[in-house]
């Protein structure tokens, strides 16, 4: 018996047109390499992410050591009013002791009809006293006058009295202390201290009288001032009590307490006109303040370990393509990026076949007057500026803060409605050309209906066409997301597409110098869409019956 056996052009005649495709398919070895990138695309986005230890917006920190700001310091310009606890002042008492000092009338009448006088201890320090009434002229030849007169005061004691002169009438009324009036800031050591008021007019006073030493409620502390006029008061066994100095000096961090050891330093090194001094804290370690000084308002600064975001990291163990400016892993993102490019591709693909074989076959089947209507409504469709749109659409979604999911959905749908007419006209043409063969007239012999002839038997006539320009339209499509959003109109932060990657980079510093940043994002939307065109070459050869088999 002849042993016959088919040579290999004959075995391809043999095959059934779908091998046959893919036979011609698999031969082509562009068509194969687009195959395998888009294989890879989607198991590094989908499979990568899943077994990503980082998540698509989560923010990385890192330690630095900075120049912050620590405090600020300024010579107190303004007057302080300490006053009685036990004493309510009227609510116009502070404007009307400004007024009194500035002009020099020590007595003044408040809303409230109540008569109070300045009595001066010092330069800008200043006695607040209730006015009882006229006294006696006759004081004024005691003793405490003329000693008080001496000083510079208008204020003064004499038999268990006290006495307001005004000095410009020489009329004496005698008066009750109720509050001092200084350009003072008073500082406990710690922050248990509780200073009242009989404390600060005990202090002012023994600063006036130049006295070492005084009791406040049976507890007796010890002065000592310095050059600056700084007072650090001790009690009498040497312990550290309270800081009296005319600067005002605050921490800028909530919850920060400024020792007076700390503010006499930095008083000291102000004065010295320093621009910066070392202070050692009471745990023992010593650090170096350094002072700004900007029309007398004093910024202290320091060196300190901050934990900021991790922006612009170069590529490390760590994170393997770096930090973007959000301090976020660019590989995590590139590959939830790539779900949402990817996906947006196939669902646009997906909805635009939809859509267009619908239309399409319905005009090409019916003709007449059905086909007019139709392909004018494509020509409708297909006159409308898609970019305007995008922009108006874009600007809709921010107005109303449309979140990132719905963004995506919302682009899809847009995109889709705007880009079936090409497949509704491809549809429409060769169905016009199939409707009246032979294979086409038996079915309405018959009796198949309409809807079966028309997606049964025309339609799957029609789907290598529509396969092959799908392919070719999957790489527009994630190319026109790309750069929807690299305009802004696209996916929206925190979530990633790589079209918004490389939107992030809108800095021509960063382009340039930060390249890890955006050039992986534009080289795998370069690869995809290239891969997309080398399948839908592929598939065009493989469904072209011309071609050599």
């Amino acid at each position: 018996m002849k042993n016959e056996t088919l040579n290999q052009e004959q075995q391809v005649r043999v095959l059934s047109p779908g091998m046959m495709v893919a036979k011609r398919f698999f031969r082509n070895r562009l068509a194969i390499i687009g195959l395998v990138i888009i294989v890879g695309m989607f198991l590094f986005a989908f499979l990568g992410g899943a077994i990503m230890p980082y998540e698509e917006s989560q923010v990385f920190f890192t330690t630095e050591v900075m120049k912050k700001d620590y405090a600020g310091a300024t010579i107190i310009k303004d007057y302080h009013i300490y006053a009685d606890e036990e004493v309510t002042l009227p609510s116009d008492i502070y404007s009307k002791v400004i007024r009194s000092a500035a002009t020099g009338e020590c007595i003044f009448e408040t809303r409230d009809a109540s008569e109070y006088g300045l009595g001066k201890y010092e330069d800008k320090t200043f006695g607040l006293f209730t006015i009882e009434g006229d006294a006696d002229a006759s004081v004024l030849t005691s003793q405490a006058w003329t000693d008080a007169k001496n000083t510079g005061s208008n204020v003064f004691e004499l038999d268990g009295n006290t006495y307001l002169v005004d000095t410009k009438t020489q009329k004496v009324y005698s008066s009750t202390n109720v509050g001092v009036v200084c350009q003072l800031s008073f500082t406990g050591y710690s922050k248990d201290v509780v200073l009242d008021y009989e404390f600060y007019k005990n202090v002012i006073l023994a600063k006036k009288d130049n006295l070492k030493e005084f009791d406040v409620n049976g507890v007796s502390y010890q002065m000592h001032e310095d050059e600056s006029g700084a007072v650090n008061v001790l009690t009498d066994d040497g312990t550290e009590y309270a800081y009296v100095s005319n600067m005002n000096i605050n921490s800028v961090t909530d919850g920060v307490f400024l020792t007076p050891a700390y503010k006499m330093e930095l008083q000291e090194a102000i004065n010295d006109g320093k621009d910066s001094f070392d202070f050692t804290a009471e745990d023992g370690k010593t650090e170096t303040y350094l002072i700004e000084n900007k029309n007398g308002q004093y910024t202290i600064k320091r060196y300190q370990e901050t934990r900021v975001i991790d922006i612009y990291a170069k590529p490390s163990s760590e994170h393997l393509l770096g930090t973007d400016a959000n301090g976020m892993d660019i590989l995590a993102r590139l590959m939830y990026g790539g779900r949402i490019s990817l996906l947006i591709g196939f669902i646009v693909v997906f909805i635009e076949v939809f859509i267009g074989v619908i239309v399409g076959g319905i005009a090409g089947f019916f003709g007449g007057w059905v086909d007019n209507i139709l392909m004018r409504f494509v020509d409708i469709v297909y006159c409308i500026p898609s970019m305007p749109l995008y922009l108006i659409l874009g600007s809709v979604m921010d107005y109303y803060d449309v979140s990132s999911t719905g963004r995506i959905y919302l682009l899809c749908v847009i995109m889709a409605i705007i880009g079936w007419v090409g497949i509704a006209r491809i549809v429409r043409g060769q169905i016009l050309s199939l409707r009246e063969q032979e294979f086409m007239i038996a079915a309405e012999a018959t009796g198949i209906s309409i809807p079966r002839r028309i997606f049964k038997h025309l339609v799957p006539n029609v789907i290598p066409q529509l396969i092959v320009f799908a392919s070719m339209g999957l790489g527009d499509i994630i190319l026109s997301e790309a750069a929807l959003s690299f305009l802004g109109l696209g996916v929206k932060y925190p979530a990633a597409s790589w079209g918004s990657i490389i939107n992030a980079v809108n800095d021509s510093y960063v382009m340039t110098n930060y390249l890890f940043v955006w050039v992986p994002a534009g080289a795998l939307i370069l690869l995809t869409v290239l891969a997309f065109n080398f399948i839908g070459d592929g598939l065009r050869d493989a469904f072209d019956p011309k071609m050599k088999r």
